[in-house]
């Protein structure tokens, strides 16, 4: 039983869970068309748990940094370093452990994906220590790294980046970022606490705003993507823009979820626990890959 329970610990405080937005990496696949390449995917999905490792030891080096907040956190006194389930060593080892196999085994998929890796580790290293301390600077970095995920799979498989992409995942990141930031400010503004030092640079009003610009630029973006000629002509189907509707309503979802039900923590946690926002993201998966991998 002491053998599980070390292992559910271990689980949580790698925050396996959050391996579900490493899956950006199999994106360039995916809009290429590539998907079903047997040899690219094996490459990709070898570059995804590289990468995921290597974001679990970001994880726990984060979390030794923010111990002493967490304890104060509603949510977040529940990590196991802040419940005390585990020590700061033994965090510690595990992390060093994590790190040198991630990067080990991205260096066998791909070496420019092996520097987009490290150049990764080092900017959430300083956003760990001091980054996330800045205003704007610390969402930013946060959509950044959904950017660095597209291109160590574009890198690990050879499929070169669309511009559209690039920039629709750094907008989508920000919206995504700036809903996190938002569950700091209200749990500022219901108890008083300082969950970051960051929140003195934010207010609801500014937040709300800015979540609400971001969609709106993401779907415009979406829409120029899948009407673009050079779109259009690369993928061979003029019913892309189609597929807008579910971008529409996830959008939509996500920020009733925001402002209508206070859901604004972990975006993975949110998508993990609603039902409906899955089916949209289902539903935009599937219609894409049908258009696009059956070539109407």
């Amino acid at each position: 039983m002491t053998i599980l329970r070390s292992f559910y610990t271990m689980f949580k405080l790698m925050r396996v869970h959050q391996y579900v937005k490493n899956g950006f990496i199999l994106l360039p696949l995916f809009f290429a068309a590539r998907i079903t390449h047997w040899p690219l995917l094996l490459n990709a999905l070898f570059a995804f748990v590289a990468f995921s490792i290597c974001a679990s030891a970001l994880y726990i080096f984060n979390d030794i940094q923010d111990v002493n907040e967490d304890r104060l956190h509603p949510k977040k006194c529940k990590r196991p370093l802040a419940a005390g389930e585990i020590s700061i060593k033994a965090a510690s080892l595990l992390a060093v452990l994590l790190l040198g196999l991630g990067l080990t085994v991205m260096w066998f998929c791909s070496e420019r994906a092996f520097f987009i890796l490290v150049f990764y580790l080092i900017l959430n290293a300083a956003y760990c220590v001091y980054l996330k301390h800045i205003p704007i600077m610390d969402i930013s970095i946060i959509a950044m790294g959904f950017v660095m995920r597209l291109f160590v799979g574009s890198f690990c498989t050879d499929v070169p980046l669309s511009m559209w992409i690039v920039v629709m995942t750094f907008l989508l990141a920000l919206f995504l970022a700036l809903a996190k930031r938002r569950d700091d400010v209200l749990i500022f503004n219901e108890t008083g606490k300082k969950m970051r030092k960051v929140v003195d640079g934010y207010n609801l009003t500014f937040v709300n705003n800015a979540m609400v610009l971001m969609a709106a630029v993401v779907i415009v973006a979406y829409l120029q993507y899948t009407t673009s000629p050079e779109v259009r002509e690369r993928l061979h189907s003029d019913y892309l823009y189609l597929t807008a509707v579910f971008v529409v309503l996830g959008i939509l979802r996500y920020l009733q979820l925001a402002f209508v039900h206070g859901q604004t923590g972990s975006p993975t946690r949110v998508l993990l626990r609603d039902l409906f926002l899955q089916l949209i993201l289902a539903g935009w998966l599937i219609s894409f890959g049908v258009i696009l991998y059956w070539k109407i």
